[in-house]
């Protein structure tokens, strides 16, 4: 039988946990509590409540996004212009389904150079425009409010670099935006100007809205296969929907396990995929669940993590360190591209000779299971989930799964996943800080706290002139 996803729960489960197992019976005990978790998201998804819009995304009519996408496949770099969700998932698609070193190679496949502008940074914003012919240039800028003061930063620098060069109208021609059609500044700015606008539903929240024209148009504009991608998300909500019982349903398991082992003290996930093609996934997860999650003082801390690099750099800290991590690593199973090490006839490299004609893959492969093993031996707990391949299809179908585990762990332990209020304050001093109208109260609140950054200050002195 051919899977979309496989989710292996016996090393986290049992005895052999140090600080105390999870039991199989206490997951089944959980099942009441996880269905009526996933009940409640079906309900609010149905009542059009906030937040709940991503359900329904893999079953958009992708049309128009592969329109609009092949119009900007004609140029030869596109900038997209976002922050958090309007970022990281364009990130993350990019770099698990187009090939490693994209800005060197796309011109051979009649594609443009992509640029991501989201960290509010000079002298990136600088050298990325000096990496660009302006006539040659399209920006996509996504943001569902047009409010978000680090977006719109990047926007107003990069429209007036885009404008100086071709003009307004044309600026206009060569500049997508997406955002919420009802209400929006973005909205406003774009019938001003004339720009085509794509619509990100008011009910969609960012770290949710990869699968939207936020992910998709850059996506589609790249030649990433946007219907496959979507047909795996749709494959993998059907399935979720079908898998009623505890017994079958990976997201409930998973959920159940997250949620037993957070109980016994082990509040950080530490998210270990072994492909360089989803190192960006580990930093598109770290948002989705650290903002979904952290909130009324109870949360999940994640820990990205990447396959042989981190095993030099943090394995020592997880098999040794504090028992307070729950562990998955991601395996994907085939991959085509190898390389067979070469066998060297050099004397003082002959006791390298274990690896002469091996499968660079087949050492990836070891290298995981053997990271595997040993945190198995120290005691800690590990979810083994694993994919076929990495293709638009099994990617659409990753990300949905774990949408839906946060959204189900955010059910589990009584949090709302679907709002930020720690992000809004935070977004509130900011504009208080920057003399925005109507946020004077937010600029002395801010004042305050930060008064007490430089109190009790040490300093070491510069003497040498270097």
């Amino acid at each position: 039988m051919k899977h979309l996803l496989q989710l292996h729960l016996g090393a986290a489960l049992g005895s052999h946990l140090v600080s105390g197992g999870a039991t199989f019976q206490e997951l089944q005990n959980l099942s009441s509590r996880l269905r009526q978790a996933a009940q409640q998201i079906k309900e609010r998804s149905r009542d059009g409540l906030q937040g709940t819009g991503w359900l329904l995304l893999p079953y958009s009519d992708p049309t128009e996004v592969m329109k609009v996408g092949r119009s900007l496949a004609s140029f030869d770099a596109l900038i997209q212009i976002g922050i958090g969700g309007s970022a990281l998932g364009n990130q993350m698609l990019h770099s698990a389904l187009l090939p490693p070193y994209w800005n060197e190679i796309c011109h051979e496949k009649g594609r443009p150079r992509f640029y991501i502008s989201d960290n509010v940074d000079s002298l990136e914003n600088m050298t990325m425009w000096k990496c660009v012919d302006p006539k040659r240039t399209a920006l996509i800028v996504a943001s569902k409010s047009g409010s978000t003061a680090e977006t719109m930063a990047n926007f107003l620098f990069s429209w007036e670099r885009l404008e100086r060069a071709v003009g307004k109208e044309e600026a206009a021609r060569q500049t997508v935006v997406i955002t919420d059609l009802k209400e929006s500044l973005l909205k406003d700015f774009a019938l001003e100007q004339g720009c085509l606008t794509l619509e990100l539903p008011s009910t969609v929240g960012g770290r949710y809205s990869v699968l939207s024209p936020v992910g998709l148009l850059s996506a589609a504009a790249l030649g990433i296969d946007v219907p496959a991608l979507l047909c795996g998300a749709r494959e993998m909500a059907q399935s979720l929907v079908d898998l009623e019982g505890m017994e079958q349903n990976p997201d409930r398991r998973e959920t159940g396990l997250t949620w037993l082992h957070y109980l016994r003290g082990r509040n950080m996930f530490a998210f270990i995929p072994y492909l360089d093609g989803l190192a960006m996934f580990s930093d598109w997860f770290a948002q989705l669940w650290g903002e979904s999650l952290g909130k009324a003082g109870r949360g999940s801390t994640p820990i990205k993590a990447l396959g042989t690099i981190d095993q030099h750099s943090q394995l020592q800290l997880y098999t040794e360190g504090p028992d307070d991590k729950l562990y998955v690593l991601v395996h994907v199973k085939h991959v085509d591209e190898d390389i067979t090490i070469p066998l060297s006839k050099d004397k003082s490299l002959s006791s390298l000779s274990y690896l002469f004609n091996q499968s660079m893959n087949r050492l990836r492969d070891v290298e995981q299971l053997s990271t595997a093993s040993a945190l198995i031996k120290a005691g800690r707990p590990v979810l083994w989930v694993e994919i076929p391949k990495l293709d638009a299809k099994h990617l659409g179908g990753l990300i949905y799964f774990f949408e839906f585990a946060t959204a189900l762990t955010g059910g589990v332990m009584d949090v709302n996943p679907f709002d930020q209020p720690g992000v809004e304050q935070g977004k509130h001093y900011t504009y208080g800080l920057m003399e925005r109208p109507g946020y004077q109260s937010f600029a002395e609140e801010a004042r305050g706290f930060s008064a007490l950054l430089s109190q009790r200050t040490i300093a070491i002195p510069s003497q040498e002139k270097c």
